[in-house]
């Protein structure tokens, strides 16, 4: 299968971002929180701290993963400005009044003055517009800087705009090897929708296929490694998720080299194949 590429910006460091189509700079690397514990000085709360300090710029959470309150004290404990760190989180209920109480309480679990990406983390309970006219009176306030969307199909984003809203920022969305979702990719990037890909370690389920393990070896890095950097020369915001300083560390060194144009073909072959939910195949129900 041929993958279409398209001029787009990757990473070259931490510090790299893309400016989305409200203006603002986003990270295009950062950490994911989904499955980090939480609990006072548990594996969520550390990893933020590790991952700051380490040089990270972006942290990636949700209603749903339940550690909010993890990220806003490693944010604390890390001793990085506020203004340093780009905050994604997202609202799990979708609907206008309880988008307005979970945001409340998500700001406060936080406590870091602001968010900077607000997302709806699924279309597939519908009242998507009644969220985002919710979420756009919060960017009024000052209360969240972007606002954008999870899990969104084509459908879900054309309805959106024959409702005549703003267009998202972002569409977070599954992306690897086998999850490479051409169209909607290329549909998100011909309309200025930065694409952000979540579950880029493919939820550890591949690691041991035996084309990563050939590439890797080939190129002497791990098979994270490769899995990551195949994200980041993709053009996707990165999010690899662990709790684990070392992996902090390993995940990171993915800016200094590339996969070869031959190395990506292949990877770029191999069968799609979810590991997860798929949202973004349900109907649009406004």
């Amino acid at each position: 299968m041929s993958v279409r590429r398209k001029m787009v910006t990757i990473a070259k460091s931490l510090n790299s971002t893309i400016k989305l189509n409200d203006g603002k700079e986003m990270p295009l690397f950062g950490l994911g929180m989904w499955q980090a514990s939480s609990g006072s000085n548990g594996p969520a709360e550390n990893a933020a701290v590790m991952a700051l300090k380490k040089g990270y710029k972006m942290i990636d959470t949700a209603t749903l993963y339940g550690n909010q309150s993890d990220v806003g004290k490693g944010l604390k404990k890390s001793g990085v400005k506020r203004e340093d760190v780009f905050i994604v989180t997202k609202l799990w209920t979708n609907g206008y009044e309880s988008c307005k109480e979970e945001f409340t309480e998500s700001l406060r679990k936080l406590d870091c003055g602001y968010i900077d990406l607000y997302l709806i983390h699924s279309p597939s309970a519908g009242h998507v517009l009644e969220s985002y006219k919710a979420m756009m009176e919060f960017q009024q306030k000052g209360l969240v800087r972007s606002i954008g969307v999870s899990n969104f199909g084509i459908q879900h984003l054309e309805g959106m705009k024959s409702a005549g809203v703003p267009t998202p920022v972002v569409n977070q969305i599954e992306l690897h090897p086998w999850m490479k979702r051409v169209d909607l990719v290329d549909y998100c990037r011909k309309n200025d929708i930065a694409v952000m890909g979540y579950s880029p370690l493919v939820k550890a389920e591949r690691l041991k296929d035996p084309t990563i393990v050939s590439i890797a070896k080939k190129l002497n890095k791990t098979v994270g490694q490769i899995l990551i950097r195949y994200s980041v020369q993709m053009g996707y915001i990165t999010i690899p998720k662990t709790v684990k300083e070392a992996r902090l560390v390993e995940n990171a060194q993915v800016f200094d080299w590339s996969i070869p144009e031959e190395e990506m073909a292949v990877l770029n072959s191999l069968p799609e194949n979810s590991c997860t939910w798929n949202p973004a195949l349900s109907p649009w129900k406004g």
